[in-house]
């Protein structure tokens, strides 16, 4: 089995935002962050790190787990007026009572770098320029640098989100594939991914997706960031339950991850040069 790393991609993606930052105006990215949760807080400081890397300013606009919605989404708007600021993010998960869907509509959409807007959103579901999901957008980047071919090729989405699974199902859509969407509670679910060329797995729950998920040769994208019991990361395949079966797996860590950021803040130096 071909292990698909997204290291060298992502090395690549940030060089090219260098080099893009360097040549006009710097780049400025906010992430709102209203949680207490470690891996979220993990997560958004591997931001500011990468971003530094790239000549990315990045700002973490903490506003604590009390946070209201009203407090969220005046700070998003905010930001999104700020002519400083080229990427507005928001980090999940939110203080009860808060939407991250309802509050994403605050994001200018020019500035919704991780294409969290319903607007941007629709946009994506039109075909009309519009940031994805980077998560999303990693997916497909990994598929297109291991060159898998998805002109009429089955892809089996697992999980529903607006973060990954539905954006993810149009891009696939716009590059000819046949997509299906299934999720945790669908029914025999092996026997819906084990039609798929390519499986992507993102429904966030470690070890679903196992040998019998998968058909012989398929390639695996794993986009599962599971907590386990010693802080590490697993993800929601069984790696060592597919590796007989699969013909390619992205590992977790190492896979969709690094490539996820990279997109981000790549989106974030192309917002910065918007007309």
């Amino acid at each position: 089995m071909k292990t698909l790393s997204g290291k060298d991609l992502a090395a690549a993606i940030r060089a090219q935002t260098e080099a893009e930052a360097a040549a006009g105006p710097q780049p400025r990215l906010a992430v709102v962050v209203a949680t207490a949760d470690e891996a979220s807080l993990w997560y958004v400081r591997s931001i500011a790190k990468a971003a530094a890397g790239v000549g990315v300013a990045c700002d973490v606009v903490d506003l604590g787990q009390r946070a209201t919605a009203e407090q969220i989404g005046q700070t998003l708007s905010r930001l999104s007026a700020d002519p400083n600021v080229h990427g507005v993010m928001l980090q999940t998960p939110l203080p009860a009572g808060a939407s991250a869907q309802e509050l994403a509509a605050s994001i200018d959409p020019r500035k919704d770098v991780d294409g969290a807007n319903p607007l941007s959103l629709g946009r994506l579901a039109a075909g009309l320029p519009a940031f994805p999901p980077a998560t999303a957008a990693a997916v497909m980047a990994l598929l297109d640098h291991y060159e898998v071919d998805l002109t009429g090729r089955r892809a089996v989405v697992v999980g529903r989100s607006t973060v990954v699974g539905k954006p993810l199902a149009h891009l696939l859509l716009d590059r000819h594939a046949t997509v299906t969407i299934s999720h945790s509670r669908t029914r025999d679910l092996a026997a819906v991914t084990s039609t798929a060329d390519v499986l992507v797995a993102a429904a966030g729950r470690a070890g679903l997706i196992g040998a019998g998920h998968v058909a012989p040769g398929a390639v695996v994208i794993d986009v599962g960031t599971n907590p386990t019991d010693d802080g590490g990361l697993t993800g929601d395949v069984d790696s060592d339950a597919v590796a007989g079966v699969a013909a390619a797996l992205t590992p977790v860590p190492g896979g969709v991850g690094p490539v996820t950021t990279a997109l981000l803040l790549r989106h974030t130096a192309r917002a910065a040069n918007l007309p």
